[in-house]
């Protein structure tokens, strides 16, 4: 029976559904806001607001306490340095679960997203500062562009110059031809190899073709 279960299992062993939620936490926590099904959320949702509320207190205890849970050392100190000063003056109720209405294709099961609450301003924050990181990257999209059409300008103008120079270098071999110099040189390399001994003509004849004495 199970007295006093009020967790939901999730279909998996005790140490995977541990990982799994020592996961989503340290995600929630890190992005601030993290997309699963409903059920992962309301289970991570507990955990998360118990370490919120434990971080408040800023002590040592505390402090190892958290670390024991999540993974990563450096969302540990923004949970302490960033996250926990915002809840001071709130009681509870840290995160809030928003569904989207879809189903996940697979299982079929509904999924939401598991954020943090923030107060007008610190949405205003975010908001100007995901505009400057759009801006910033959609300005390094141009300067690519302009990079990219700068070399291929430069690729065509080293291609062109080297064009140019074959024609040069065969326009220049087609000159050396046509010079009387190279004519004369041509000519006497043909004559030579004309009236030149071939190999019957050789000192003593071919081969076997010596007369005997007396013949």
């Amino acid at each position: 029976m199970r007295h006093g279960r009020d967790h939901r299992q999730l279909s998996r062993t005790m140490e995977h559904r541990k990982a799994l939620l020592r996961n989503l936490v340290t995600a929630l926590f890190q992005y601030e806001r993290i997309h699963t099904s409903v059920a992962k959320a309301k289970e991570a949702r507990r955990l998360a607001e118990r370490l919120i509320t434990r971080a408040k207190r800023n002590d040592l205890h505390a402090r190892r306490h958290v670390a024991r849970f999540v993974y990563r050392e450096t969302v540990t100190k923004k949970l302490f340095d960033t996250i926990a000063p915002w809840y001071m003056e709130r009681p509870g109720g840290y995160t809030r679960i928003v569904r989207i209405g879809k189903r996940r294709p697979g299982d079929n099961s509904e999924v939401a997203f598991l954020e943090l609450i923030k107060s007008p301003e610190q949405k205003a924050e975010d908001k100007k500062r995901r505009e400057e990181a759009l801006e910033a990257r959609e300005e390094a999209k141009k300067r690519s562009r302009r990079g990219g059409s700068l070399a291929a300008q430069a690729a065509a103008e080293v291609e062109e110059s080297r064009k140019t120079a074959a024609e040069v270098k065969k326009k220049e071999r087609s000159k050396e031809r046509t010079t009387p110099k190279a004519a004369a040189e041509r000519k006497g390399k043909g004559a030579k190899g004309a009236g030149g001994k071939g190999p019957s003509d050789k000192k003593g004849g071919a081969k076997g073709m010596t007369k005997k004495p007396g013949e």
